[in-house]
């Protein structure tokens, strides 16, 4: 059998090193190579049927044609969430007409935000998309200002770096202010994520400012958190059960919290909408089809994930962005949990 021939056989060849063979054929444009030197090492390659392969051009001009999706989670809980799924598929319309793949990186929040550097730094991924970034994750600005391409899926405060995200704190108080409509003056909030996120402290602060609107009093007994998965919104909704007063209605932040919150509901034997109105956020697919149908926000999780991914891409192929900072529109979906209005009395 013929032996295929070698980057060290054309530089043989050549009478050049090995580094230049790689420059010349990988066509790294930032090295000045003498074009008689470069003439010299193409001619030796084609007598020698020399070509080579994919996974070594993309490391000499240090590129990997991979770009690290960081969910800003615990693993358990990132898998969990079921509105990611769609906000992927999103990226992935994306990045895979670009020539990208997707490496899916899981980061615990209490890890520290060093994990980014080593991504970029150590060239595992050309660029990041970062969802749900939280409110420590400071060192992200620093990296973009070194040139590192990076795209939020949420928002960081005084940030520069590029971002789709929703205006939450609205979505939120449009979500409340239909339960008022509805004459429900004790209401609670379960939220879709610790306090520490961005996305959770809009959605309060949405909540607090529709009841401010109608002279209502917060009542901090009423606000609980959740953390992202069914099971942290059972926990939730049973411990706001236990409280001497229960409300009416509840905001709950997170659909998939939600599923946990209204599995709680059923096992106290509390009729959804008729003893507590319920109303969601985020609107995944499964929203439709429990029963009772969950009223909620719907947030254009595909839409998200496609608007992110253009922008990165933008970056990465030094396109110039109509936009930076993308912001889509949310609408309020009425199903059965949050019922009829309720009679004043």
């Amino acid at each position: 059998m013929k032996k295929n021939s070698t980057v060290l056989d054309v530089a043989n060849k050549a009478g050049v090193s090995p580094t230049t063979v790689s420059f010349v054929l990988n066509k790294v444009d930032r090295m000045r190579i003498p074009d008689q030197t470069r003439q010299r090492v193409l001619q030796a390659a084609e007598e020698l049927n020399y070509h080579p392969n994919s996974s070594a051009q993309k490391m000499a001009r240090g590129k990997t044609n991979v770009i690290g999706l960081v969910i800003r989670q615990n693993p358990e809980k990132a898998y969990a969430d079921l509105f990611l799924p769609q906000v992927m598929q999103g990226i992935n319309s994306v990045t895979r007409r670009a020539g990208y793949n997707i490496l899916l990186i899981p980061l615990p929040p209490e890890e520290d935000g060093g994990e980014f550097s080593r991504l970029i730094r150590e060239r595992h991924v050309d660029g990041l998309l970062i969802s749900g970034p939280t409110e420590d994750d400071l060192e992200l600005n620093n990296l973009f200002k070194e040139g590192a391409k990076i795209v939020l899926i949420g928002a960081l405060k005084d940030s520069v770096i590029p971002m789709v995200d929703i205006d939450n704190r609205k979505a939120a108080y449009e979500a409340v202010t239909h339960l008022l409509d509805f004459n429900h003056k004790q209401i609670a909030f379960i939220s879709n994520a610790p306090f520490n996120y961005l996305s959770s402290q809009d959605r309060l602060a949405g909540y607090k400012e529709a009841l401010e609107s109608r002279g209502i009093l917060i009542n901090e007994e009423f606000i609980f958190m959740a953390d992202r998965t069914p099971e942290s919104g059972y926990l939730a909704m049973k411990s706001l059960l236990s409280q001497n007063k229960i409300p009416s209605a509840v905001f709950i932040a997170s659909d998939t919290v939600a599923l946990g919150a209204l599995h709680a509901l059923h096992e106290a034997n509390i009729k959804i909408p008729d003893d507590m109105a319920v109303i969601g956020f985020d609107d995944i697919p499964l929203s439709e089809f429990i029963n009772p149908p969950l009223s909620t926000v719907h947030l254009p999780a595909y839409s998200l994930g496609q608007a992110s991914a253009s922008l990165l891409i933008q970056q990465l192929t030094e396109q110039i962005p109509q936009r930076e900072q993308i912001f889509l529109k949310t609408r309020l979906v009425i199903r059965s949990t949050s019922g009829k209005p309720v009679i004043s009395q």
